[in-house]
């Protein structure tokens, strides 16, 4: 599978899954209108979430921008979603672009790692409060893997790394393979973390 199919035929990284609660999770990609969702998810997301990620603000006027601009070919971005009373919710927000970032590249060049943009990919997961420590990070990211090597991705390393206060995110990516490359202070320290698919 390319990239690009994810477009054309979003059901090919589609899939249904039963979250540790009970409740039943439909992983897909995000579509064009799914706004009010999105935002729905990003204002409800706890302040100390919120501080762990970086790729863009969490309010709906980013939401509105996202599914007005989707390219799943470039950036892949992936939901788990439930129904509750009749309504579909968003529960995990996972980020996936295609390439290697520039600000994060330089980083890896200094460790002597050498990143394919072609081949490699950068990471930016979010789960909701309520949702954390369920299992449902995982079964996204069991998903996602899958899709990943299916697109023919190698590896993957963490969009602007994690922060190493984050111990939950460490101990959630080490889980799934990534290993610690490196550290970098901004504001605070971080990690940079890559894994092999």
């Amino acid at each position: 599978m390319h990239p690009e199919d994810i477009d054309r035929y979003p059901e090919r990284a589609t899939t249904g899954v039963n979250l540790s609660n009970g409740q039943t999770a439909c992983l897909r990609p995000l579509s064009a209108d799914d706004g009010d969702i999105l935002g729905e998810y990003f204002l409800g997301l706890s302040k100390t979430t919120r501080g762990f990620y970086g790729p863009h603000p969490f309010d709906q006027a980013t939401a509105d921008n996202i599914c007005g601009e989707i390219r799943h070919a470039e950036t892949l971005r992936m939901l788990a979603t439930i129904e509750q009373d009749g309504q579909e919710h968003i529960v995990a927000y996972f980020l996936v672009f295609f390439g290697i970032l520039d600000g994060d590249r330089p980083r890896y060049d200094k460790l002597g790692i050498a990143l394919d943009q072609d081949t490699d990919c950068t990471l930016a997961p979010s789960v909701a409060d309520a949702y954390q420590n369920t299992g449902g990070g995982s079964l996204v990211m069991t998903h996602l893997i899958s899709v990943l090597r299916r697109c023919g991705r190698k590896r993957v390393v963490l969009w602007g790394g994690v922060q190493e206060c984050n111990e939950r995110g460490v101990h959630f990516y080490k889980k799934f393979g990534f290993r610690k490359v490196g550290e970098f202070m901004s504001k605070i320290n971080n990690y940079d973390m890559i894994a092999d698919l």
